[in-house]
């Protein structure tokens, strides 16, 4: 009996060894991740905190590219799982990413690129690590599969708005349409997105958010389409959630003959 004990502990011991001897990954450093570093990320990978993927020269196949990389400040809190770290990295990431790919707010939310954020994993956070990373991903926000960036992402709209990266929608209507990129056959383009509140404004309420989106879109892709006599539009409004984390905008559709 006091021999298999004993063999019990040293496997127990070697296992424990094992498990402190997993290889460090990047996401278990302490240095902070490199901007410009390309990666081949996949939707789930966007669903966690962090991430260890490795770095792909972006001449290869690549879903990512880092455009940001920071600190997070004290403020934010000292527990990993802080939602203050979010609400810090969306004020800052959300302007880095307009700047990095050549849009305006209107413009951001009527492509199909998106990005995510990472933090060090727990094991980086216990070391010490407080960075945080940013990422343009290829393919729009909830997207189920993302799409291949260009070899370059860096001011993929400062000259130009290519059709296969602006966002337009195939269906009857924009709330049951399928998004599809604008290069392919649809029925209806995302044409702005329109102001419904100002900064510092608290949320006014789903009904009040929806006739504002109702009535200026109405406006404004009539005005898109030099006041045709008979034009169809549509609008998408955000809820109280998009609000709290700053967004002010409502996204106005056209239909379209392509």
């Amino acid at each position: 009996m006091v021999r298999r004990t004993v063999a019990l502990l040293s496997l127990a011991l070697v296992v424990a060894a094992c498990g402190n001897l997993r290889k460090e990954t990047e996401a278990d450093k302490v240095t902070p991740p490199k901007v410009g570093a390309c990666r081949d990320l996949t939707a789930a990978d966007l669903d966690e905190p962090s991430d260890a993927s490795p770095v792909v020269p972006c001449s290869q196949a690549h879903t990512a590219e880092t455009f940001a990389v920071g600190t997070l400040p004290e403020e934010t809190g000292s527990s990993y799982g802080d939602k203050r770290h979010g609400k810090f990295v969306f004020d800052t990431c959300s302007t880095s990413f307009r700047d990095f790919i050549g849009a305006d707010e209107s413009l951001a939310l009527r492509v199909q690129l998106s990005w995510a954020w990472f933090r060090p994993s727990e094991r980086g956070w216990s070391r010490g690590a407080r960075w945080y990373r940013c990422d343009v991903v290829g393919g729009p926000s909830g997207a189920d599969k993302l799409r291949a960036l260009p070899e370059q992402a860096r001011g993929m709209f400062t000259t130009t708005q290519p059709d296969e990266w602006l966002t337009c929608a195939r269906g009857t209507t924009v709330a049951r349409s399928t998004k599809v990129p604008c290069s392919q056959p649809h029925d209806w383009r995302a044409v702005t997105a329109i102001k419904v509140g100002l900064p510092d404004d608290p949320y006014p309420g789903d009904r009040v958010v929806e006739v504002r989106s109702r009535d200026r879109c109405s406006d404004w892709v009539g005005a898109w389409t030099h006041y045709a006599a008979d034009y169809d539009f549509g609008y998408t409004w955000f809820h109280q959630a998009e609000w709290d984390t700053g967004n002010r905008r409502s996204v106005c559709w056209a239909r379209t003959d392509k």
